[in-house]
C-alpha cells in the first residue's frame, strides 16, 4: 500500500504525518479528519512539488492561501493563525517573509499593508484581495479562492510542461546521435575515404572537412554548442526578448489562437476573482496587468483608460479585442444581471478546454515534425557518408 506525506489540521494546528492509504481520495480517511482539513498530499517516495514550502527559492504562495484559509475558517484569530504557519515552517526564507508579516500584524497594521511589505513573496494580486474582504469577515473565503487559483494556473503550466517532455527527449536524443556521428564516426570514416584517392561529391567533400575539424578539436565544438545554449537562455531572460518571441508564437497558425484563448482565460479568471473579493473593475484591471501574458498588457492598459472614461467593460474588452465571442456575450449578461465576476469565471471555464486541445496539437504537430526533421539530419549525414562508398562501387563494377 502506498505511503503519503501530508499536512493536516489538528486542533487549530498544522501536523505532518506519513500514513498508508489505497490512494490520495483515501488520505482522510486514514487520518480520521474530515477531507477539508487535510492541506497536501505527497507521495512519501517523491521529491516535493511546485507549491511545497520544502522548495527552496520560491515562496509557496498557494499553500499559504490554502492553510491560512483552512485555519481562520476554523475560528482560529488571524494572528494565531500565522503564528501557526511560521512554527511549522522549515525554510528560512519562507519564516523570514512571515516573521515580517506577523511583526506588522501585531503592530496593529491590516495584513494586507503587512503583506506588500513583503515584496518578494506576496504579489499585488493576493495584496489586493484580502484589504478587499479583510473588514468584511470573507478573509477565508477569498484565500481559499485565491489558493484555487493559483492551483488552476500550476495545473495548466504543469500540462503543458508535460506535452513538451517527448519534443525536448526526442531533441536531445537526435542532438546526441548527430554529435556522435560529427565528433566519433565521421572522422574514422573520412580517414577511409581519403585512402581510396576517389572523387568525393563537393557535399560529402564539404561534410568530411568539417567532420576531421570538429574531430580534431572536440572540445571547442562543445564548447561553442554550450556557448551558445547559454547565449539563447540569457537572450530569453530579457524581458523585450520574451516578449518578441511571445508575439511570434501568438502569430503561428494553429498554435497561435489557442495560446491567445489560454491567456484570455487567465485574464478573466484573475480578473473575476478580483471583482468577487469587492475590487472596483478598474483596479482589478491595474492589477492584473502584471498578470496576463506580456501581448496583452498594453491592450489592458488600453481597457483600463477606457473604464475610467466611463465606457463599460464589455465595450472596453471589444475595442481591444480581449474578449472571445463566448466572453463577450457573457459579460453583456453579467453587466445586466450585475454578476460580471460569475460570468468572467464562467468563460475562463468553458476555455479551459483550450488546454486540453493544446496539448493534443503539440503531440500531433510537433512530435512528428521533430522526428521528421531529426530523421533528415541523421539520414542526410550517413548518405553523404556512403554515397562515395557507392560511387567506387559503381567505378569498380
Amino acid at each position: 500500500m502506498p505511503q503519503y506525506l501530508t499536512r493536516v489540521l489538528r486542533q487549530g494546528a498544522v501536523h505532518v504525518e506519513r500514513v498508508q492509504a489505497a490512494d490520495r481520495q483515501s488520505v482522510a480517511a486514514a487520518l480520521g479528519v474530515a477531507p477539508q482539513h487535510v492541506l497536501s498530499v505527497d507521495d512519501a517516495d517523491e521529491p516535493a512539488r511546485a507549491g511545497s514550502p520544502r522548495r527552496a527559492g520560491r515562496f509557496p504562495l498557494q499553500l499559504f492561501s490554502q492553510e491560512l484559509a483552512v485555519l481562520l475558517d476554523a475560528g482560529i484569530a488571524l494572528l494565531e493563525a500565522l503564528n501557526t504557519l511560521r512554527e511549522k515552517e522549515a525554510q528560512p526564507g519562507v519564516r523570514a517573509a512571515l516573521d515580517g508579516v506577523i511583526a506588522q500584524v501585531e503592530q496593529g497594521q491590516p495584513l494586507s499593508a503587512a503583506l506588500r511589505q513583503q515584496p518578494q513573496a506576496f504579489d499585488e494580486l493576493i495584496c489586493a484581495i484580502v484589504a478587499a474582504n479583510e473588514r468584511t469577515g470573507q478573509l477565508s473565503v477569498a484565500l481559499a479562492q485565491h489558493a484555487r487559483y493559483l492551483a488552476w494556473v500550476d495545473a495548466l503550466r504543469s500540462r503543458l510542461m508535460a506535452a513538451l517532455v517527448y519534443p525536448l527527449m526526442l531533441l536531445g536524443v537526435g542532438s546526441a546521435v548527430i554529435l556522435f556521428l560529427l565528433l566519433y564516426v565521421l572522422p574514422r570514416f573520412a580517414g577511409i575515404l581519403e585512402a581510396t584517392n576517389g572523387d568525393l561529391p563537393w557535399a560529402s567533400r564539404v561534410l568530411i572537412q568539417f567532420g576531421q575539424t570538429a574531430g580534431a578539436h572536440p572540445f571547442a565544438v562543445l564548447g561553442g554548442l554550450a556557448a551558445l545554449a547559454a547565449a539563447i537562455v540569457l537572450l530569453l531572460r530579457r524581458p523585450g526578448v520574451r516578449q518578441r518571441v511571445q508575439a511570434a508564437m501568438w502569430t503561428m497558425p494553429g498554435l497561435g489562437p489557442r495560446l491567445r484563448v489560454l491567456a484570455l482565460a487567465r485574464l478573466y479568471r484573475s480578473l473575476a476573482m478580483l471583482l468577487a473579493a469587492g475590487v472596483p473593475a478598474l483596479a482589478a484591471l491595474r492589477i492584473v496587468v502584471d498578470v496576463v501574458a506580456a501581448p496583452w498588457r498594453v491592450a489592458v492598459q488600453a481597457a483600463a483608460e477606457q473604464i475610467e472614461r466611463g465606457e463599460r467593460l464589455s465595450a472596453a474588452f471589444d475595442a481591444q479585442d480581449l474578449a472571445t465571442p463566448v466572453a463577450r456575450r457573457m459579460l453583456r449578461v453579467g453587466e445586466r444581471s450585475g454578476e460580471v465576476a460569475a460570468m468572467l469565471e464562467r468563460a475562463a471555464a468553458f476555455h479551459d478546454e483550450e488546454a486540453a486541445r493544446l496539448t493534443d496539437l503539440l503531440s500531433r504537430l510537433v512530435n512528428p515534425a521533430l522526428m521528421l526533421i531529426m530523421g533528415v539530419l541523421i539520414g542526410g549525414i550517413i548518405v553523404l557518408m556512403y554515397l562515395p562508398i557507392f560511387q567506387l562501387v559503381e567505378q569498380v563494377q
